[in-house]
């Protein structure tokens, strides 16, 4: 039996990185419901939204020159 431990950290990493975000998201935003009400939370929602646009862009431009080294390797 082989063990891929490439993959699997791999997917432990992705696993890590969303309940993140998701705690973020819902412990974060649901404190800021529970002291500030609903249009504190939902402007929270559109600030956490606003600061994930970067990170999101960083991640996509990785997983291009990923794709891009991918394809050039085989040449």
């Amino acid at each position: 039996m082989s063990r891929d431990l490439r993959k699997y950290a791999r997917q432990t990493n992705i696993r890590l990185a969303i309940g993140a975000v998701l705690l973020l998201f819902i412990i974060g935003d649901g404190l800021i419901y529970l002291f500030y009400g609903g249009g504190a939370a939902l402007m929270g929602i559109l600030c956490l939204l606003g600061g994930m646009v970067p990170v999101v862009l960083v991640l996509l431009v990785l997983l291009l020159f990923e794709w891009i080294q991918k394809h050039a390797d085989h040449d």
